[in-house]
């Protein structure tokens, strides 16, 4: 394919939103998400390979898992990638494309400079709204494809106060947390930010349309990971790996087509290599979603790995998930929650009150995804689910062991410097200390 026939690519992204929006079925109204996924394709059934925000990020535009591209925690804390050469926009440049970047990246430091130019990015258009930027840009008449990243922060704590968007009255609390008027003021506050990124997003979209680009344009909206309440953000279970995945543009990401195959944020690197007709980066440990949108096949993969290593704190966790069964193992041997690494909130006071901090998490976990969705029913010890237990620990390891992780040796190391906060304390707003390993 040559540089004129190539479709530019629009990243669009946000903080925090998982699949709480009104296409995956959520009262949280999102009208312009809604006509994407009306005109494009929705993936009821895509997560992210790490749910925190830089590395979540990290693996997606890497192509790779983060214990593999180094972003093992988050860059405004000290961490960055191994080799910023691995960021998609080198190959991208590579294939004639101009690369540029509105608004959150998280994935270098604003310590050490310019970040977008640690990473690659041919231009910065600025951080703050950046929409206008963004519409700004297509208005420009762009000649060539590009790649513009545009991300935004609104779905991120601390929310705003609740507006018309939303009503306390009338709100429903995700499922691992409690109906009460806190947790219900909390979603309301949550579905206020997605709202607001909708609004947002939504005046990209119309650029895109306004300004006769919206044909050959690969539209890829996405966020880092599950929303940040208790249980959710920077857990293994779906309500933390869970996301929202809407492509819309050429090469047949159109129809409103809904796939029900699991796919991972590692994936999209190899799918718009394949879309492109270029050589896939040799390190890419996803696969593409091609076959599935040419209806060739109904499902890429059958199983989906994740990780967690440090967010606040450390934490070290690998679970590994098909549609029937979810494991987890955990890394350490902790006997109550690591609660620096929950966002604060209204809910997250709900459970402290409650004795959140009492109840130890389980070392390991299997949930049977057909009659337990919520994750809820640990069936680890059950007799009859022995053999299950033992496949899903073999193919965990040998994904480790195939990816060398260095879990596998003892505790993931910080980078010097880095900062981390005690795993036994109760906030990420504690103060933290530069440490330089886990141990």
């Amino acid at each position: 394919m040559n540089d004129a026939k190539r479709p530019n690519i629009l990243y669009i992204h946000t903080h925090d939103i998982g699949r709480y929006i009104q296409p995956y079925g959520y009262a949280v109204p999102t009208p312009h998400l809604q006509a994407l996924a009306e005109e494009g394709v929705l993936f009821r059934q895509a997560f992210c390979a790490n749910p925190t925000c830089s590395a979540s990020r990290a693996a997606l535009l890497t192509g790779l898992y983060p214990h593999n591209n180094g972003m093992t925690g988050l860059a405004h804390r000290g961490w960055s990638l191994n080799d910023y050469s691995q960021h998609i926009v080198h190959t991208l440049r590579d294939a004639g494309y101009t690369t540029l970047l509105a608004g959150v990246q998280h994935v270098a430091s604003h310590e050490k400079g310019e970040p977008w130019k640690t990473i690659g990015y041919d231009r910065w258009l600025g951080n703050e709204n950046a929409e206008d930027l963004a519409v700004s840009y297509l208005e420009s008449k762009p000649e060539g494809p590009f790649f513009l990243a545009v991300g935004f922060g609104d779905t991120h704590r601390e929310f705003g106060e609740v507006t018309d968007a939303a009503d306390p009255r009338y709100s429903r609390p995700p499922e691992p947390l409690p109906d009460t008027p806190e947790t219900r003021e909390d979603m309301a506050r949550f579905a206020t930010s997605a709202r607001e990124v909708d609004r947002k997003m939504g005046q990209v979209f119309d650029a895109l349309d306004r300004t006769g680009l919206a044909d050959n344009t690969l539209v890829i909206c996405t966020t880092d990971h599950g929303i940040a309440f208790p249980k959710m953000k920077c857990n293994l279970t779906a309500g933390g790996i869970g996301i929202m995945l809407l492509m819309r543009g050429p090469g047949g990401f159109v129809g409103g087509r809904v796939i029900d195959s699991m796919v991972g944020h590692i994936d999209i690197f190899p799918t718009i290599c394949e879309l492109l007709d270029i050589a896939p980066p040799p390190w890419l440990q996803g696969v593409s979603l091609m076959p599935l949108i040419r209806q060739e096949v109904e499902e890429v993969r059958d199983e989906i790995f994740t990780e967690v290593n440090y967010h606040a704190a450390y934490e070290p966790m690998r679970a590994i998930r098909t549609h029937r069964w979810s494991y987890i193992r955990r890394f350490d041997d902790r006997e109550s929650p690591v609660l620096p690494n929950c966002d604060d909130g209204l809910s997250k006071t709900v459970l402290l009150d409650h004795g959140w901090n009492d109840v130890a998490p389980d070392p390991e976990a299997l949930y049977d995804l057909v009659f337990d969705p919520n994750e809820a029913d640990n069936r680890i010890d059950d007799p009859r689910l022995q053999g299950i237990v033992v496949e899903m620990r073999s193919r965990l390891k040998a994904w480790m062991v195939e990816t060398d992780d260095p879990l596998l040796k003892g505790p993931v190391p910080a980078p010097p410097g880095a900062v981390v906060n005690d795993p036994d304390g109760l906030s990420p707003g504690e103060r933290p200390e530069p440490v330089g390993d886990p141990a």
